[in-house]
């Protein structure tokens, strides 16, 4: 499947994306996917039909709890089952990888997060207090048998094994069973290029879409989903959720992270997401330029404020991209009970933006 960057570009972009346009672009973030696709037919609670998955977004190559990065998290809309955001907004660091799942699945994904950080760190509950797992969720029930909790212990470890630069988009691991915009939604990704007066640095963004309705769709400002005629969008009600993974080798305070996700929510704005009652809404925003040890003193020259304007910025126009990549890469998805959930009708979209759009877009 194109992603959106393959058919057209936004006028509306400054920034230019780093060679794969995607989360790791920056150095050392990895991305991990197990997809469950199995069954069809009628749903039988707890057997199927499975379409769902995990994702793993791993901070850097080396050991994530004893090398701890910094990070915050932005929460738009609580209506979330997200686990370790507490922790994170008391502390100001992530050790575990941050992994997205459906929303019934989140207890067991915590439960994979723990057991591969006590192999990293045999320490943790001896030496050392305890972990803090991070698990990010939506509801995939419209096509998944939720009520299965299909996603075990070991899937998770497997999709942090998994973890690598190249990853797909769209219908897969995490984004497996979601839906965004009436059509078929899941896992996009994102990057820009910034510079500063103290370097060049990426922003990189992955999402996991599963919000907004048909009628809300925007694309570079053009109405695209009240104007499409050929299509036949499912109705959410717009609730189900969508969740933002921000890194950057930028070296910020967790105070500046939480800052960074909160711009988050002006790239979701940007495609007609309007942060819907049903719908949880969360950024979690890391930092690769340094880590902080346990027990130890960290010292780093940080970004000054003023420098921060473009990266939000960048946050916002990456998270824009990865949203639409999230859904012109996903596949149409068959589901429990026959009911279909199809890919966003990529010529008809690109029809209404050449008419439309005259002037405001390249189209390749």
């Amino acid at each position: 499947m194109p992603r959106f960057r393959d058919l057209l570009e936004l006028a509306t972009w400054t920034f230019r994306p780093g060679p794969r346009d995607s989360i790791t672009d920056v150095e050392g973030v990895r991305v991990g996917h197990v997809t469950l696709y199995e069954g069809s037919g009628p749903l039988v609670p707890g057997r199927g039909p499975v379409r769902t998955g995990v994702t793993v977004v791993v901070p850097h190559g080396g050991n994530t709890y004893r090398e701890k990065v910094p990070a915050a998290a932005t929460v738009f809309n609580g209506f979330t089952k997200a686990v370790g955001l507490v922790q994170v907004e008391e502390l100001g660091v992530l050790e575990t990888p941050v992994a997205l799942t459906n929303t019934l699945n989140v207890g067991l994904v915590a439960d994979g997060l723990v057991e591969y950080s006590i192999r990293v760190a045999p320490e943790i509950g001896v030496t050392a207090p305890t972990v803090n797992p991070v698990v990010l969720e939506c509801n995939d029930g419209y096509l998944n048998d939720i009520q299965g909790r299909h996603v075990k212990q070991h899937h998770v470890l497997e999709a942090i094994q998994r973890a690598g630069e190249g990853f797909e988009e769209g219908s897969v691991g995490a984004g497996t069973g979601t839906v965004a915009f009436g059509f078929k939604g899941g896992i996009g990704t994102s990057s820009r290029v910034v510079e500063t007066s103290m370097g060049r640095y990426v922003v990189g963004v992955l999402v996991q879409t599963n919000f907004g309705r048909a009628e809300d769709l925007l694309i570079g400002g053009i109405p695209v989903g009240a104007l499409l005629k050929r299509s036949n969008p499912v109705s959410t009600g717009g609730g189900g959720s969508v969740n933002v993974v921000i890194a950057t080798n930028a070296p910020l305070t967790s105070r500046q992270l939480r800052r960074l996700g909160r711009r988050a929510q002006v790239g979701l704005a940007r495609v007609g997401g309007y942060a819907y009652h049903g719908s949880g809404e969360v950024a979690l925003a890391f930092s690769t330029a340094y880590r902080v040890t346990y027990g130890s003193t960290t010292r780093v020259e940080v970004l000054p404020e003023v420098e921060l304007n473009s990266l939000f910025k960048a946050v916002a126009e990456a998270v824009e991209e990865a949203v639409l990549n999230s859904m012109f890469a996903a596949r149409t998805v068959e589901g429990r009970d026959g009911r279909v959930v199809h890919q966003i009708p990529v010529e008809e979209v690109l029809e209404i933006l050449r008419e439309y759009g005259s002037g405001w877009a390249t189209f390749k």
